[in-house]
C-alpha cells in the first residue's frame, strides 16, 4: 500500500489560514503596536514550512533527495505567498479599509519619538507611506515570506530523513 502524500497546496492553504486568522485577531483587538506578535506569526509560518518539508519526506518513505524536499517546502511557501498577498489586497481595500489609517497612526507615534524628525519631515514620510502602502505591504509580504520560506525549506530539507539512494527501495518494489 502506497502512502498518500499531502499536497503542498493543502499545507500552504492551512498555513495561510493560520496566518490570516492571526492577522484578523491582531486587527480586531488592535494589537499592531505589539511587534512581538508579528514575530510569533512569522515563527508559526517558519515552523509550519519546516514541518511541511519533513512530513513530505516521511510520507515519501524517505525516498527523496534534498532537492525534492526543498522544492516541496518552497512550493508550500509559494502557495502561502499567493494567498496572503490576495488577503492583503482584500483586507486593505475592502474588508478593513481603516487598517491603513491605524497603521499610519502607529507610524506617526513612532516617528514622533525621534527628536531629529521635524513635523514637516513626519508629514512627508506619512504622506509617502499612505500613498505607497499597498505596494510596500505586498512587496514586504512577498519578499519577507519568500526569504523566510526559502530558509525554512532549506532547514526542512536538511533535517528530513532521506535514504542514501532514493531509487533503491523503488526498484525493489
Amino acid at each position: 500500500m502506497e502512502n498518500k502524500i499531502t499536497s503542498h497546496i493543502v499545507k500552504g492553504v492551512i498555513l495561510s489560514a493560520l496566518s490570516i486568522v492571526f492577522a484578523v485577531v491582531m486587527y480586531v483587538f488592535n494589537l499592531y503596536e505589539k511587534t512581538y506578535l508579528s514575530w510569533i506569526s512569522q515563527g508559526i509560518l517558519f515552523a509550519g514550512i519546516i514541518y511541511s518539508a519533513i512530513l513530505f519526506a516521511n510520507e515519501s518513505n524517505h525516498n527523496v533527495t534534498f532537492g525534492n524536499v526543498f522544492a516541496h517546502g518552497f512550493k508550500t511557501t509559494a502557495v502561502i505567498i499567493a494567498i496572503t498577498s490576495l488577503y492583503t489586497i482584500l483586507a486593505t481595500k475592502f474588508i478593513f479599509p481603516d487598517m491603513v489609517d491605524m497603521i499610519i497612526s502607529i507610524t506617526r507615534k513612532e516617528l514622533e519619538k525621534n527628536p531629529q524628525m521635524t513635523d514637516e519631515m513626519i508629514e512627508q514620510a506619512l504622506t509617502m507611506t499612505k500613498k505607497f502602502f499597498l505596494p510596500f505591504a505586498l512587496g514586504g509580504a512577498i519578499l519577507g515570506t519568500g526569504f523566510l520560506g526559502a530558509i525554512a525549506s532549506l532547514i526542512g530539507a536538511a533535517v528530513a530523513k532521506k535514504n542514501p539512494n532514493p531509487f533503491q527501495e523503488q526498484a525493489a518494489n
